[in-house]
């Protein structure tokens, strides 16, 4: 063997050396892992089209949320989206409000140039075999977005909702991951 040989084998090595001791933990909580963080018990869910609250009267806007968590379910864990009656689990919640605030106006014209658009989400995540246990629950669970007003900007509070949408759906199925 070539020294040039010798020396590339070294670097090789010492390159696979981490990857193959220290990416194998299972335990999270040790360093870094490739483990999935997602229970793997779990192989399908189903998602309920989730509840609009009594005080909330913006239509659909419940629809919009259920299919962006769906969205997010499909992409980011190894869960399939299945029907009730062929799923390991069931996610169901409700949009309980909508809220809009002002974060900034025009100083000439006093109208609102930023509007901040909050969700506050309850939802529950349960296990449909067995005994039902509960996986996750989350009670009140905020999620905020804002959006601008004024031209060349402008964008609608259908434009706005969407980015605040996409975030609780984002942060909705972040909570399906095991806790570190």
């Amino acid at each position: 063997m070539t020294a040039r040989a010798i020396v590339g084998s070294a670097l090789l090595a010492a390159a696979l050396l981490p990857a193959a001791t220290g990416c194998t933990n299972t335990d999270p909580t040790k360093g870094y892992t490739m483990v999935s963080p997602y229970p793997s018990d779990v192989k399908t869910v189903a998602v309920s089209i989730f509840r609009r609250g009594t005080g909330e009267y913006r239509r659909d806007i419940e629809i919009r949320l259920t299919e962006a968590i769906i969205d997010q379910i499909q992409a980011e864990t190894p869960y399939k989206v299945v029907s009730r009656g062929r799923a390991d689990t069931l996610l169901t919640g409700t949009l309980n409000s909508v809220r809009i605030q002002p974060l900034s106006s025009d100083s000439r014209t006093g109208l609102a140039r930023e509007i901040q658009v909050r969700l506050d989400v309850d939802f529950l995540w349960q296990d449909l075999r067995g005994a039902g246990r509960e996986q996750v629950r989350r009670d009140g669970f905020r999620v905020a977005a804002e959006y601008i007003l004024p031209a060349p900007f402008s964008e609608d509070f259908f434009q706005g909702s969407e980015s605040a949408i996409n975030r609780a759906a984002l942060r909705i199925v972040e909570q399906l991951a095991q806790p570190w």
